[in-house]
């Protein structure tokens, strides 16, 4: 029996200074659960991983996700496949998310890793960006650390049109593996600071989601047909560039059950106007602490 490749024996590539790289030397159609292994110590250390020339079939492609969690489809984006564990976005039909975000904050338990493979896509634009949400909590100045560290706040699914699913979690989390400080929140699916009133929430909020989008956090990569990539949702935010013409079809598995540990408790309770909450993320925030409060052992509220 032909003895499994070890990591030294792949060809990997840094592509950004920030975060990313290209891996050559396997194939994720025949990787089993030490292959899996050695694919996370490489996540870790780049955070997002590209594999070309996969051409991998949905069947192999669910499989692979399998080797590092449990698997599920979107629970908002209607499955345009026979599969229920897979997400596939047609661009021309849409399917962008042109804003920086981690996927699903609007669950209790957010995704831990996203794996996507590239069925179409245009020969030129369709690219996806990444950055790195450590070095954005890094670069930070230490009052502002501090003070985010004390935060929590309220993410939901507006953009998939149930704006009455919510969770909440730490502005700033702790990687479960790495032990690394990052952020933690997203200009897709956070609404609001719960500690600060509207208005601070609102100054808080829009520096955070532009500063995590600094260039020198970031990387841009083209793709091309056959493509895997695998990222950490924990530790990055993406975005997809919607610059081309032309049909881009990509589908993603998702690994489930990631519990955000923050880096501090909350340092002070929650900013809720009971008789003013005339704006809309007020009204949410205070119904959401109310039903939360009720369901004490889940931090997701669904249909209010």
């Amino acid at each position: 029996m032909a003895t499994r490749p070890k990591i030294n024996q792949y060809e990997v590539s840094k592509v950004s200074p920030s975060l990313g790289a290209e891996v050559r030397g396997i194939s994720l159609a025949h990787a089993g659960p030490a292959e899996a292994e050695e694919i996370l110590d490489l996540l870790h250390e780049h955070l997002v991983l590209f594999f070309p020339g996969q051409y991998m079939t949905t069947e192999e492609h669910i499989e692979f996700g399998k080797h590092f969690g449990h698997i599920e489809g979107h629970p908002n984006v209607r499955n345009r496949t026979p599969y229920p564990e897979i997400l596939e976005l047609v661009g021309s039909r849409g399917g962008v998310a042109d804003e920086w975000h981690s996927d699903l904050t609007f669950q209790s338990e957010p995704s831990i890793l996203s794996i996507l493979r590239v069925v179409t896509c245009p020969d030129v634009g369709g690219d996806t960006m990444w950055a790195n949400m450590y070095k954005a909590y890094d670069e930070l100045s230490a009052p502002l650390r501090d003070l985010c560290e004390g935060l929590t706040a309220l993410h939901d699914a507006h953009p998939h049109n149930r704006a009455d699913v919510m969770a909440t979690h730490p502005v700033v989390r702790i990687h479960p593996v790495t032990r690394r400080k990052s952020l933690f929140v997203n200009e897709h699916f956070t609404r609001r600071i719960v500690e600060m009133s509207h208005e601070e929430s609102e100054l808080l909020l829009n520096y955070l989601t532009r500063w995590v989008s600094s260039p020198r956090f970031t990387v841009r990569y083209q793709w091309s047909e056959g493509t895997v990539a695998i990222w950490d949702n924990r530790c990055t935010q993406h975005f997809v560039l919607d610059d081309f013409d032309g049909e881009r079809i990509i589908q993603r598995v998702t690994v489930v059950g990631d519990v955000p540990e923050a880096a501090s408790s909350p340092r002070w309770e929650p900013y809720i106007h009971e008789k003013g909450a005339t704006r809309r993320h007020d009204r949410q925030l205070r119904d959401f602490l109310r039903s939360a409060s009720d369901t004490p052992a889940d931090n997701t509220v669904q249909g209010m």
